[in-house]
């Protein structure tokens, strides 16, 4: 903040008064001390809100606050760790799934859980929740009536009461 006040950086200092106060707020509110999880996440609903506020800017024609949210949302952004890379973030899944033991996609919440706490520079949870859902459907499974094992996640035949393949739905 002191290097923001001396170099007259005033989009940078605003910036920084903005976070501390969102975390005292949430601080407030809640009557706890945030740790670095949680002041990373009061920073992330910011940059959330300024991206939902520059597609409804966009969509009125203000150009003056689009470019406004934007720097924030870069300012806000430069606070954050960096981001992982894909294989990185697979590598950080498969580690999760083999240590939870976990057996289904209904295990996802404990997979989730671990690599939630391992994964503080992944970026929003929907992406990360989609690769660790593709990386369970390229896991060889087992056919639930045959119990046979295919390599494709292809079933072996079909279920009739089904709107599709067993192993697509």
């Amino acid at each position: 903040m002191k290097n923001a006040m001396r170099a007259k950086d005033s989009e940078r200092l605003a910036t920084i008064r903005m976070i501390t106060a969102g975390i005292k707020q949430r601080e407030v509110d809640e009557r706890i001390s945030l740790d670095d999880v949680q002041v990373l996440s009061v920073v992330e609903k910011m940059i959330k809100t300024r991206k939902e506020s520059i597609v409804q800017f966009q969509a009125g024609n203000r150009p003056d606050l689009v470019e406004k949210e934007s720097k924030e949302v870069a300012l806000l952004q430069s606070y954050l760790p960096a981001q992982l890379s894909d294989t990185e973030l697979e590598g950080i899944i498969a580690a999760a799934i083999a240590e939870s033991g976990a057996a289904s996609i209904k295990d996802m919440g404990k997979v989730m859980a671990i690599v939630k706490g391992k994964a503080q520079g992944a970026p929003t949870w929907a992406p990360l929740e989609r690769r660790s859902r593709r990386s369970w459907d390229n896991r060889p499974t087992g056919h639930w009536q045959t119990g046979h094992w295919s390599e494709k996640n292809v079933p072996l035949f079909s279920d009739p009461f089904a709107s599709g393949p067993v192993g697509q739905r």
